[in-house]
């Protein structure tokens, strides 16, 4: 069930609504402003980035009387354009879907080999960003609310024997009983009404999946989603603006999803503690010798150009930068020596949550629709299969006609790990990872749809991904570990040898979960910030 507005949400809703409808690129109260002394750049707390992990952090710190600073790289999605929607769809994405691109780069390549997918856009901090690092580029949210305002919202919670041997200092009775629970009413997480999913144009497509797995023997299991199912059965009656059944999703959805800006993070600045600035990066990290860390952060524009560089110092330090920005803070600092006794575990244990996509080719006489909802309710769960575990979302492909296409983003249990070294020639973080590397999760999504295809007597498409490739295996939507938990920090998240430092993010799990990671990823945060105001010095 989506949780109840309180007042105080609804208090940081309207704070950021003002915020975006003043161009304020800093958002909080009054009250927490005027506490901060004049010409003077301190906060107690800082957080860095505002996606699962650094939403957790904020709200907790505001909850607990802490003031607390949310630096935020990407802008503010509150405000409408020229169409009067804050988010372009996907079909006809502009310059408020990249992050300052002058080409869309979307997962398809093309459809019928045709450039028909992408589209030139002007350069602007758009919502979405594609980091390329040769052989895998990685997906990433730019916004106050981060991956939450791009992804497909599938709220899973891992298998717990996976998680288990994923996470072995984690308690998994703590976190099934208490943190997952947390997590999941505050993120509002739903499930779609089953009576409805079966009799619904819009998850025809999912249906179709559902008939070939049950062909094949497999078994299929119904998703939730932090979209709210119930605003989409409303969207399909007409009585409500549509965004899941408009073709929204991947450049953000404008009606219907509960990303993190609606849930924590409104929460958070309706304690009156907490305050968010955006389109500003943080490029450094020092500690002075009284303990206050000061970071470095850059101002930039719309036109992304540098307009000021100023220094922020505080107590704690919560980094919530994702897995590529969490790391590249913490690799630089240590490089280069401004936090030289951080741990040698800082920049490993990097993987790709096993990521794989695929495409079918059905039969005529089965149909997916030319509509389809964009927010994924079911999935082909072959995780107890020890041979060739792999849990694969029935992903839509909305493109307004029939195209007899099945759709899948698999999620696949690769052990292989990349690593993360600090180049100095451009200081920044260059990933090490080889196409090789990709081969076990492609060999599992492979032997898994080749079951499909043989049982059903359907093909691959070759015509997605480009060069001719049936499995798409050089991007991630679930970059994880860099930090990860009991080896770059303690089992809380505290970075060793640095009190006061910590890591709130995605970078903590080792680099594999078995399903969408921002469910764990909030339930770990709640877990870490519940045991540091327990135990912390502030």
């Amino acid at each position: 069930m989506t949780p109840h507005l309180t007042r105080r949400h609804l208090l940081g809703l309207g704070a950021l609504q003002t915020a975006a409808a003043l161009g304020f690129t800093r958002i909080g109260l009054d009250s927490a402003r005027a506490a901060e002394p004049p010409a003077v750049d301190y906060s107690p707390a800082v957080v860095v980035g505002s996606g699962y992990g650094a939403a957790v952090a904020a709200l907790r710190l505001g909850q607990a009387g802490v003031r607390t600073t949310v630096v935020e790289m990407g802008r503010l999605w509150d405000t409408a354009g020229s169409d009067g929607k804050v988010f372009p769809s996907t079909s006809a994405p502009d310059q408020r879907s990249m992050w300052f691109r002058t080409r869309t780069e979307a997962p398809l390549a093309t459809f019928l080999w045709l450039d028909v997918v992408n589209r030139d856009i002007s350069p602007y901090p758009g919502v979405l960003d594609r980091v390329n690092f040769g052989d895998m580029s990685v997906y990433v949210g730019r916004g106050v609310g981060g991956g939450s305002l791009v992804n497909g919202g599938m709220a899973p919670t891992p298998r717990r024997s996976y998680f288990s041997e994923v996470l072995p200092e984690v308690d998994a009775d703590e976190m099934y009983g208490t943190y997952f629970p947390r997590a999941r009413q505050m993120l509002g997480v739903n499930d779609i009404d089953p009576a409805w999913f079966e009799s619904t144009e819009w998850y025809r497509f999912a249906r179709i999946s559902r008939k070939h797995a049950r062909n094949t023997g497999l078994r299929t299991t119904f998703v939730p989603n932090v979209y709210d199912f119930g605003y989409m059965q409303r969207e399909a009656a007409g009585q409500v603006p549509r965004s899941a059944l408009a073709g929204e999703v991947i450049y953000g959805n404008n009606h219907g999803k509960r990303s993190l800006d609606r849930s924590y993070l409104a929460a958070a600045l309706g304690t009156g503690n907490v305050t968010i600035e955006t389109l500003q990066r943080v490029v450094a990290v020092r500690r002075e010798p009284d303990g206050r860390y000061v970071l470095t952060v850059r101002r930039i524009d719309l036109a992304g150009r540098v307009v000021g560089t100023r220094e922020l110092a505080c107590r704690q330090l919560f980094l919530g930068a994702g897995s590529l920005g969490t790391t590249e803070i913490l690799l630089r600092a240590r490089e280069t020596g401004a936090l030289p006794d951080l741990s040698p575990a800082v920049g490993t244990g990097w993987g790709t949550n096993g990521n794989v996509m695929t495409a079918r080719a059905n039969h005529l006489w089965d149909t997916v629709g030319a509509h389809q909802a964009t927010m994924p309710a079911l999935g082909i769960d072959d995780w107890d299969n020890a041979a060739n575990p792999v849990f694969a979302e029935i992903a839509p492909l909305p493109m307004g006609i029939e195209h007899w296409v099945s759709m899948y983003l698999a999620i696949t249990k690769n052990p292989e790990r990349g690593t993360f070294t600090y180049d100095p020639a451009t200081d920044s973080a260059r990933l090490n990872w080889h196409i090789s590397q990709n081969q076990p999760a492609v060999a599992a999504a492979k032997q898994l749809f080749d079951r499909i295809n043989r049982c059903n007597v359907t093909i691959y498409r070759y015509d997605l991904f480009g060069g001719n490739k049936p499995f798409a295996d050089t991007f991630t939507y679930h970059p994880l570990g860099g930090c990860v938990l009991g080896r770059a920090t303690d089992t809380y998240g505290r970075a060793k040898g640095y009190p006061g430092l910590y890591v709130v993010d995605g970078s903590l799990v080792p680099g594999s979960l078995g399903v969408n990671p921002f469910v764990t990823i909030t339930a770990l945060a709640e877990r870490t910030m519940a045991r540091i105001l327990a135990e912390d010095p502030r």
